[in-house]
This record gives C-alpha cells, sequence and structure tokens, in this order.
C-alpha cells in the first residue's frame, strides 16, 4: 500500500480580468500546483500572484504549458512539427520561472495542460519533445506524465525525474488513457466517486475503466482539474479518502519518484 501521495491542481486558468476556478480554496487543499504560461490561459500577474500563494501555503509550484489556444482553453487539438512544440513548452516553462523568481520560489515540475497533454500521451515524438524541452531548461524538473503512457516512456529514455499521474475527476478507457472529453458524463462531478476512484487507485494500483474493465495504474500524483465548478468539492473529498485511508498527501519533491 502507498503510504504517501501527491494531490495536484491546474490552476491560474483566468486571464487578465477574469478568474476561472476558486484558485485560494484549491490552494489550502492540494500540495503542488500545475500554474498555466500564458498560452492555453493565465498571464504574468495571475502568475505572481499564485507563485505567491504557493509559497505562503507550502504547495510546490509547476509550469503547466498548453497549445496557444486562449479560445479552445487549450482542449483544441493542434497539429505542430516536434521540434517548434519543443520550443513553445520550453518558452512557457521559462515564463513561469521569471515569475516564480519574485517570490523566490523554485519550480519544481511540467505538466502538459489539455490536448497536448492527450497527444503527447500517445504520441512518442510530442512527448520527447517535451522531454528535451524541460531536459534543456532545467534537468531537475520532474516530469508529470499520466502512468503508463509515451509521456513517462519518454522521461525514462531522457533521464528526468518522473511523476505518474492519476486524475481524480476523469473516467480512463480500457488502455488507461483518459476518456474523451468528447463522450458523455467522462468528467466526474461527484466528490464521493472521485474520492473513491482516487483511493482505490492510491491503495490498489488499479481504475476501473468505462467498460468496467480494471486496469492497473502505478501512480505518484493526483489531478484534480481546477477549472470544474465542483473542483474544491472534489480535490477536499479526495483529499478526506485518502487521510482516512491512512494515506499521508505531500508536496511531490517530497515523493520518492522514479527516476
Amino acid at each position: 500500500m502507498v503510504q504517501k501521495i501527491n494531490l495536484n491542481a491546474d490552476i491560474g486558468e483566468g486571464h487578465g480580468a477574469y478568474d476561472i476556478g476558486d484558485d485560494a480554496a484549491l490552494l489550502k487543499i492540494i500540495k503542488s500546483a500545475n500554474v498555466a504560461c500564458g498560452f492555453h490561459a493565465g498571464d504574468p500577474k495571475t502568475m505572481h500572484r499564485l507563485v505567491t500563494e504557493s509559497r505562503q501555503l507550502g504547495v510546490s509550484v509547476g509550469a503547466h504549458p498548453g497549445f496557444n489556444d486562449l479560445w479552445g482553453f487549450g482542449r483544441r487539438r493542434i497539429h505542430m512539427e516536434p521540434k517548434d512544440l519543443e520550443y513553445m513548452v520550453a518558452y512557457q516553462i521559462g515564463a513561469l520561472k521569471a515569475m516564480a523568481c519574485y517570490a523566490g520560489v523554485p519550480v519544481t515540475h511540467v505538466k502538459p495542460h489539455g490536448a497536448l497533454n492527450n497527444m503527447a500521451a500517445e504520441d512518442e515524438d510530442l512527448a520527447m519533445a517535451i522531454g528535451r524541452a524541460i531536459k534543456t531548461v532545467d534537468p531537475d524538473l520532474i516530469y508529470v506524465a499520466l502512468a503508463g503512457s509515451e509521456m513517462q516512456r519518454a522521461a525514462e529514455r531522457l533521464g528526468l525525474p518522473l511523476a505518474r499521474e492519476g486524475f481524480a475527476d476523469r473516467l480512463y478507457d480500457d488502455n488507461a488513457n483518459l476518456a474523451s472529453r468528447m463522450l458523455p458524463n467522462t468528467v466526474i462531478k461527484d466528490p464521493a466517486q472521485a474520492s473513491a476512484q482516487v483511493v482505490r487507485m492510491v491503495t490498489e494500483g488499479e481504475v476501473v475503466s468505462m467498460s468496467g474493465k480494471t486496469v492497473k495504474v502505478e501512480v505518484d500524483t493526483i489531478c484534480v482539474h481546477g477549472d470544474e465548478p465542483t473542483a474544491v468539492h472534489v480535490a477536499g473529498k479526495v483529499r478526506e479518502g485518502l487521510e482516512a485511508a491512512g494515506v499521508e498527501i505531500v508536496p511531490l519533491i517530497d515523493m520518492d519518484l522514479p527516476y
């Protein structure tokens, strides 16, 4: 049984005068924050505010790069040359590193967003491009990758620190990939359902797919999507369920990660 786990959330996904999600409440529940870097969402002022609040609450900070797609919130698939994608990811990591300097906090990890995450989970070239960007900017950054995906394999090939990620608020397919948002009811909004899925994933190393198949997964970190209206309730219930099961919630840098 896993004795400790990281709980992360995607935050800072508003833009300008507009906020999406209750980041302040989430930061009191999670232990690692994936901060949008200005392409699918986010801006310098928002990044500055959130890295500062994260420091105050002992939450580790990571970059959350996505496609340059404000209108689609980074959830539309954009096909790019791997080298162009590599530079785009490196650019966004650099942006968050710059804002983190104002708060005196390190950037500890990189977790791709939305369609970029889904595409790189299946595409070796894209997964490697993200990994090369991480390694070039800072080889100590943790590559947060969907468990069992091409991103996990890319991190292993490149010798990067790796955190295998599971999801509290998404259903899975039979291949341990996230079920498409294009399908109905693939986003889990019920806090009790999300908590039960996570506790089973963490303590038993398995998840039940949409078809009812039991799929093996090994995870180091659990994600809650901060843009969902139910995010705070889901995150709180997930943390409550894990702690009731005897699992300690820790920052990502305090996990015993595979390298």
